[in-house]
């Protein structure tokens, strides 16, 4: 196992699942576009980025908010575009967002997000029955725990920054842009197990790490 690290969207428009069910690609691209308005979420809802560099955009049924930032734009674009070819290879194991202060470099959070994958399932096999809607549902149940994890989460007071961790396959060759990294863990942390979501291909199962807040 490896773990790779891009040191640190608009989505992509049309339906990823249709009435024939979920193939292996439309699955990756649900998978995919559920990291990039995760991302976000968890960018704004911590602080990481002001908000007023956020807009506002419908999706899942929710008000979810996306950045404007062109750099913090392509920079998930790409990893988003990485993220769905490897899913669909069946290369990615797990995503981790980094939140670590700025000024100490310490890991003060951790959002995990282990992937499962049905290894069975080629871009020749016949799609999986799971209707859109169905999927849609459980994903907003996973978002609006990100949103929710204010009220429990310690205040962030200090400048922080953010790292990208994907947990591959350990003999991926990976693109010059990624590098290898170490798991960047939390001394005396709590965690708090999210909700998860499954395409019947790709299951994603969720949880939070963060500093106990009297150990800052």
């Amino acid at each position: 196992q490896s773990h790779w690290a891009l040191a640190g969207l608009k989505v992509m428009a049309g339906k990823v699942a249709t009435r024939e069910g979920i193939t292996l690609r439309g699955s990756a691209d649900i998978v995919a576009q559920f990291f990039s308005y995760g991302i976000n979420s968890i960018l704004y809802q911590r602080g990481i980025y002001p908000p007023e560099s956020f807009t506002r955009v419908q999706k899942y049924g929710l008000t979810m908010l996306v950045t404007t930032d062109v750099d913090l734009n392509n920079y998930l674009k790409n990893v988003v575009g990485q993220l769905k070819d490897w899913l669909c290879n069946h290369f990615v194991q797990r995503l981790v967002v980094v939140v670590n202060s700025i000024e100490t470099n310490e890991v003060l959070e951790r959002w995990q997000f282990d992937i499962e994958c049905d290894k069975t399932m080629t871009e020749n096999s016949e799609a999986r029955e799971k209707s859109e809607k169905a999927i849609q549902d459980e994903i907003r149940s996973v978002i609006r725990q990100i949103t929710a994890t204010v009220t429990f989460l310690p205040l962030l007071d200090a400048a922080c920054s953010f790292d990208l961790l994907i947990y591959t396959d350990k003999d991926l060759e990976v693109p010059e842009m990624w590098e290898e990294s170490g798991p960047q863990f939390i001394n005396n942390s709590e965690e708090v197990c999210l909700r998860s979501f499954t395409t019947t291909i790709h299951k994603v199962n969720s949880l939070v790490a963060y500093k106990k807040i009297d150990s800052y």
